[in-house]
């Protein structure tokens, strides 16, 4: 089999520990819905998931149907599936079938499921998307009666898997008030279920951030995301959980993602030549260079030119010159012992040095999910203790 210009790495060792850590600050009660979408957030849903299923975990929530599909191809028959976004009209016989849970937020949804569930022969499993707040996708008020009656009535059909909402920046503390008022919205579609005598199988609204800093959100399920692969969702909830086991600081997360390469060439280069496309560097001094063989169509920032870092022989080599599609240069004058096809870090450890995705986003202005959910699904990723 040929080679890919990088590898991504997942380490099941921290991917356990960061799991033990969440389940240990929400109880074990909840059940924990792994959040898969957009690739794992770039980690590789075929790859990732069974990772995950080695760890209990036994839920997966995605965005879309096609999503949902990739899950379904790697998981054992025991994880359940939830589609939180897209599903169109012609996947629903599918989802059915295989047993698929989805959010429903508007009430034209129901009549079609309730006649894919006919036609498919079993009950579809829905779960109904209330509007609270966020103002994205979601059932408004005016319409929550009628859904319930429609449940109410074709529950043969029909299983109200899920009631939920989605927090709009619960990781943020300035957002706190808006938080509450989507809680307390919440609470009161909860009360209109009760008030039918039509419940759900599972109550959930907590995602990463809600999880590990409100207690009082962690319902029957959380949706973990960023969390679970070593990433604490932002400084507040980090500072909050600081605050709440009075430490000055905590490892508990672990990243479980290292991205790695091989020098391409070695090169000399000499006083007043300029590296790579234009003239954005120039060198100082007689220099030695090395090729990496990938570039910004393989997922690595343009805007790292000049300014982004690499890791070989556990030493930081600065980039040099742009970064072009498939290539870009770093200087290593300082690593005298690099040959042709060592092993290159891009994002993570090597010996006692490490380079952070926030290294990437800080001087990109990406966030951490956007730079990790844009890496190439093509770019081969395995596991490793």
């Amino acid at each position: 089999m040929v080679k890919h210009s990088s590898r991504i790495e997942l380490k099941q060792s921290a991917y356990k520990n960061n799991i033990n850590f969440i389940k240990k600050k929400i109880g074990d009660k909840a059940i924990v819905s792994s959040v898969v979408k957009a690739n794992a957030y770039g980690h590789g849903i075929r790859t990732f998931v069974p990772m995950a299923e080695k760890c209990g975990i036994q839920h997966f929530s995605v965005a879309s149907s096609f999503e949902a599909e990739e899950v379904l191809r790697v998981c054992s028959g025991n994880s359940r599936i939830m589609i939180m976004g897209i599903i169109y009209e012609e996947d629903i016989p599918w989802a059915i079938e295989n047993n698929i849970e989805f959010f429903v937020y508007n009430y034209e949804r129901l009549p079609k499921t309730l006649a894919a569930a006919k036609k498919v022969g079993k009950p579809a499993k829905v779960h109904i998307e209330v509007e609270t707040g966020a103002n994205r996708t979601g059932l408004p008020q005016k319409d929550f009666l009628k859904v319930l009656n429609f449940l109410k009535k074709h529950q043969e059909h029909i299983i109200f898997e899920g009631l939920c909402t989605h927090f709009g920046g619960a990781e943020s503390v300035s957002n706190q008030f808006k938080i509450d008022m989507q809680h307390k919205r919440y609470k009161a579609f909860l009360k209109q279920c009760r008030d039918k005598k039509i419940m759900p199988n599972i109550r959930h609204i907590a995602c990463s951030a809600a999880a590990l800093a409100m207690q009082d959100t962690v319902y029957d399920m959380v949706r973990i995301g960023v969390a679970q692969y070593g990433f604490w969702p932002s400084p507040d909830i980090y500072f909050a959980h600081l605050h709440e086991t009075n430490k000055k600081a905590d490892a508990s997360l672990k990243r479980i993602f290292t991205w790695k390469t091989d020098i391409m060439d070695i090169r000399d280069v000499e006083q007043g030549e300029f590296i790579g496309y234009g003239t954005s560097f120039q060198a100082t001094h007689k220099m030695t260079i090395a090729v990496m063989p990938l570039g910004y169509s393989n997922g690595y920032p343009r805007a790292l030119s000049n300014r982004g870092q690499v890791l070989i022989h556990g030493k930081k080599a600065p980039i040099v010159g742009l970064i072009n599609m498939n290539l870009f240069m770093v200087d290593i004058t300082h690593i005298k012992e690099a040959q042709l096809g060592d092993e290159v870090v891009l994002i993570g450890r090597q010996n006692n040095n490490v380079i952070n995705v926030s290294s990437f986003t800080n001087s990109t202005q990406l966030l951490n999910n956007e730079m990790l959910s844009r890496l190439p699904a093509a770019i081969p990723r395995t596991v490793v203790k």
